[in-house]
């Protein structure tokens, strides 16, 4: 049942953020953005009992640099990379979660900004799981990593932070990598995994909008810089470097001013 969720919007978003049944967790969400409608206060606490993020037992989760690639022609080796997307959307939603719950006295719009975000990154995870399901293959039948999350954790004390080291630069990260990891579904036969890509791709240039967004907001309403700011945090954060080849079309439509985009080299990627 999905029924039992509280009724004020951030204490729902710690309800599911704490949910360990993926495949719940996402339905829930999913719910949550049909039903809401008003009732959003600043009383969301993590009671002593609670976990976050709620996991389901598997999978198990390794350092990036244990999680094996696979060729893509073999059916395993497919459902290996799916799978380690289904993992990413899944902690996606943890994120976005956590951005609703944890950061009070936010303008109402930020609330219902990332309430999108978590409804479409449930999104994600419903159609890449059932994707895998139909490989003959579940979530949690491979290891993953945890990088997300790590920065998600590291950022708890500061909401501008928050901004600035996770939609902007680890689901950044993603506008980059979609394009080649599309075209290699789409020599590997997989045209159904490219259009599920072409779905992420087109509401993840908006997700990375938002946390722009409320970067620049935060930025203005601190008196920051924020290209200079961006760097500080960066640094403070021990965000990982950003590496090339970017999607230079992709950060542009997020909202990556002309003066970062030139910091990465100005070009567009095909």
């Amino acid at each position: 049942m999905l029924n039992d969720q509280p009724d004020e919007l951030r204490q729902a978003a710690l309800f599911w953020l704490a949910e360990t049944d993926a495949a719940r967790k996402a339905a829930g969400v999913r719910s949550l953005k049909q039903t809401w409608m008003s009732v959003l206060d600043v009383h969301a606490k993590l009671a002593p009992s609670q976990l976050i993020p709620g996991r389901p037992a598997r999978p198990g989760l390794v350092s990036p640099r244990e999680v094996k690639r696979r060729s893509m022609n073999t059916v395993e080796g497919r459902a290996a990379l799916i799978h380690a997307l289904v993992h990413i959307e899944f902690n996606a939603i943890n994120l976005a979660l956590d951005a609703i719950w944890r950061f009070a006295d936010m303008p109402r719009e930020y609330y219902t900004d990332w309430l999108q975000v978590a409804d479409e990154e449930a999104l994600h995870f419903s159609l890449l799981a059932a994707h895998l399901h139909g490989m003959g293959y579940g979530y949690g039948d491979f290891v993953g990593h945890d990088s997300l999350w790590e920065m998600v954790d590291k950022t708890s004390n500061d909401v501008l932070a928050r901004m600035a080291l996770v939609p902007r630069t680890m689901e950044a990260r993603g506008l980059d990598a979609v394009p080649a990891m599309r075209a290699r579904f789409m020599q590997a036969g997989e045209a159904k995994a490219a259009e599920i890509l072409d779905i992420i791709l087109r509401d993840e240039i908006g997700h990375v909008a938002i946390g722009n967004r409320w970067y620049a907001h935060l930025c203005g309403e601190r008196g920051l810089e924020p290209v200079k700011t961006y760097a500080l945090l960066a640094s403070e954060y021990g965000a990982p470097a950003l590496r090339g080849p970017f999607n230079f079309t992709a950060r542009r439509a997020a909202g990556f001013s002309e003066l970062e985009l030139a910091a990465l080299g100005g070009g567009e990627t095909e």
